[in-house]
């Protein structure tokens, strides 16, 4: 079973992929965790770390990043679309934002948050980010079908969907 999991920056994307692995016991490997390297620069050897990943015959992952969707959709046995509404999906990239920050967590090969200050100086700050790209799901949605038609979608739309879903047919299907 090979597993990604699309949807907008902040809808929680990383959570339901690690739910997704414990219930199937699948390895869960970050999209972000590949991609960033630090000082938040992209890692040289990102599809080189996709290519090894997909090449497993079990995985879940998020399907993020334009030059890694296509080796992640050749693979993937299931797409699974978070589709969440967009204030459920603002508030948790706000929050998630804010947390992080404060605490000064550490993300991905030694990055962190940047101050929040930077919403406002910042074009590409994950909450602009969020709002701007936020219908950009559905798109990357209609393009997997087009050049996959046969590969199976779920799509949530609300957290009891996927709490149903989890608990209901991915467990059976373990």
């Amino acid at each position: 079973m090979r597993v990604t999991v699309n949807g907008t920056s902040g809808s929680g994307k990383t959570t339901l992929a690690t739910r997704i692995g414990k219930v199937l016991d699948l390895p869960h490997t970050e999209t972000d965790g590949l991609f960033h390297g630090p000082g938040w620069t992209p890692r040289p050897d990102f599809l080189d770390q996709v290519r090894k990943l997909t090449s497993q015959p079990r995985w879940v992952c998020e399907y993020q990043y334009d030059p890694a969707r296509p080796l992640i959709a050749d693979r993937a046995d299931l797409v699974v679309w978070l589709d969440l509404p967009v204030p459920i999906v603002m508030w948790r990239v706000v929050r998630r934002t804010a947390v992080r920050r404060l605490l000064r967590q550490e993300l991905w090969n030694g990055n962190r948050e940047g101050p929040l200050r930077a919403f406002f100086t910042d074009r590409e700050h994950i909450v602009r980010y969020a709002w701007t790209s936020r219908h950009m799901a559905e798109d990357r949605v209609r393009c997997l079908l087009a050049s996959h038609p046969a590969l199976p979608v779920v799509r949530l739309r609300s957290h009891r969907e996927v709490e149903r879903w989890l608990a209901g047919p991915l467990t059976a299907a373990r």
